[in-house]
């Protein structure tokens, strides 16, 4: 864990600008994490959600602004900032030969961990996956191999993990264990970054939810700050107060969320 002290956010960004040719697909992003919560970016395909978590993670080096995390500077310091992260992508990235427990193992010795075998058990049981710890990954169900890669992302204990839509695919049950897993990693202490276009999964999971919109960020705050931006709608004599969908749709326009439930439709973000 970092010594940095806890009134310095996890997470800080300034500024932040990325251009690909002659798409600017960032504008200037700004946005702070405080340390043990869990931050969502919202937005729609091709918001710049990627594109930031990439920059974050040293992945990418941004064209212009400031990002630190975990105290350390993504561009002057990028070594000690992946000491301080994991990123969990899209896919699950697991050997689907392997079993669970081989998995976890391969992770722990990569990292030149003590007792792989011990770790490898304590995360399966974290994980609810003892019973299956046997079994090649291969035969896992979408949840469950989501959940290991989670897992396999938090061998070394890193205070701050990045999620980049962790849940695109799964059906509805998968999704809510990997709700529970990601409430769980917080509840325990780790710094989350979630980047999502399901409105429902910010609301859920979200301490703070910041939406990106053509690379730049719109709004930034917690679901009961978001929701007190519309004014309550009048039905009859009873008073509506507006879902976090009427917030988005309101910043962003209706033809920026064109499936239910979505900021966005199902095609990946490209940058």
């Amino acid at each position: 864990m970092s010594d940095v002290p806890v009134s310095v956010p996890a997470i800080r960004v300034r500024g932040l600008e990325k251009s690909f040719k002659e798409l600017q697909v960032l504008r200037g992003v700004d946005f702070d994490v405080a340390r043990g919560t869990i931050f969502a970016l919202l937005g729609s395909n091709g918001a710049g959600k990627t594109t930031v978590v990439r920059i974050l993670s040293t992945l990418l080096k941004a064209d212009a602004g400031t990002a630190s995390v975990g105290g350390f500077d993504v561009s002057t310091q990028p070594q000690s900032v992946r000491e301080t992260i994991s990123l969990t992508g899209q896919f699950a990235a697991v050997d689907e030969v392997l079993t669970g427990r081989e998995n976890l193992i391969l992770v722990a010795r990569l990292r030149h961990l003590a007792d792989p075998g011990r770790i490898a058990d304590d995360l399966l049981s974290r994980f609810s996956l003892t019973e299956a710890g046997g079994r090649r990954a291969g035969t896992y169900s979408g949840g469950m191999r989501r959940r290991l890669d989670i897992a396999m992302s938090l061998i070394g204990d890193p205070p701050v993990i990045f999620l980049d839509e962790p849940t695109t695919g799964l059906d509805p049950q998968a999704r809510i264990e990997v709700w529970n897993t990601v409430k769980t990693l917080a509840e325990r202490g780790t710094t989350v970054l979630l980047t999502t276009q399901y409105l429902d999964e910010a609301e859920q999971l979200a301490d703070r939810i910041a939406i990106l919109h053509q690379g730049r960020i719109l709004v930034d705050g917690t679901l009961g700050e978001l929701k007190r931006l519309l004014p309550p709608a009048q039905v009859g004599y009873i008073q509506k107060q507006p879902s976090l969908e009427d917030v988005f749709l309101a910043l962003v326009g209706e033809d920026s969320a064109t499936g239910s439930g979505t900021a966005g439709g199902g095609a990946k973000e490209e940058s």
